[in-house]
């Protein structure tokens, strides 16, 4: 598996690229690729990191696993591409949105480079899937890297906004240091969840606060 991802992170994960458990991941979802239907297309395994450079990252929003059903993983937690229908959990996230700002959405489709390209890093913990197998691809190695990129983001950056959902991301936030940045808890935005404390939790009010307090412009949710 040729690594493509932004040359930010590259430099940054640079270590993580050498290590065994690395070359064992990449030889695993190569074959994963060549044997049947994975998520998403190899060419966005990287996407988050390629559209949110190190330096421009303001606000983490952590998930876990991408999208396991077709035409939906793009590379982006929580997101789908522009023409396919918005999946439940990110519904709850424009509501929540909508009810925090107080404010309609300008945008309803699930494309969420937008946010992105303002520096919200959409990360998963695991960056591909066996299509229609929920967490098939966890603990071959994708975790191990993508809590290095959360430690490297909390060792060499100041004053970021980490949004944690659910018990899994809550307890990946384990390597953010909390003296120096925000992180905002909250339940799960699944429609299983959302009603025990997602809906009504402003973390997107809260971060845009905290980053015009430290000089930071708002991420532009709507």
């Amino acid at each position: 598996m040729e690594v493509k991802i932004d040359p930010s992170w590259r430099e940054k994960l640079a270590g993580e690229f050498e290590k065994p458990y690395f070359a064992e991941l990449a030889a695993f979802v190569k074959k994963e690729y060549q044997e049947g239907k994975v998520f998403p297309p190899p060419k966005s395994i990287f996407r988050a990191f390629d559209l949110c450079p190190f330096e421009k990252v303001k606000v983490v929003i952590l998930g876990q696993d991408p999208y396991h059903g077709e035409k939906q993983a793009n590379g982006l937690a929580f997101a789908v591409d522009e023409h396919t229908v918005v999946p439940p959990s990110l519904q709850n996230i424009f509501k929540e949105i909508a009810s925090d700002l107080g404010k309609p959405l300008v945008h309803t489709d699930g494309d969420l480079s937008r946010w992105a390209k303002q520096g919200v890093l959409l990360l998963n913990a695991t960056l591909t899937v066996r299509a229609h197998a929920a967490g098939s691809h966890q603990e071959r190695g994708w975790e191990l890297f993508t809590d290095a990129a959360i430690r490297a983001l909390s060792d060499e950056r100041e004053h970021l906004v980490f949004m944690l959902w659910g018990n899994y991301a809550k307890a990946k936030g384990a390597h953010i240091d909390r003296s120096k940045h925000l992180v905002l808890e909250a339940p799960h935005p699944s429609p299983f969840s959302a009603a025990n404390g997602f809906f009504g939790c402003r973390h997107f009010s809260k971060a845009n606060a905290y980053l015009a307090e430290h000089g930071e412009e708002p991420i532009h949710w709507l």
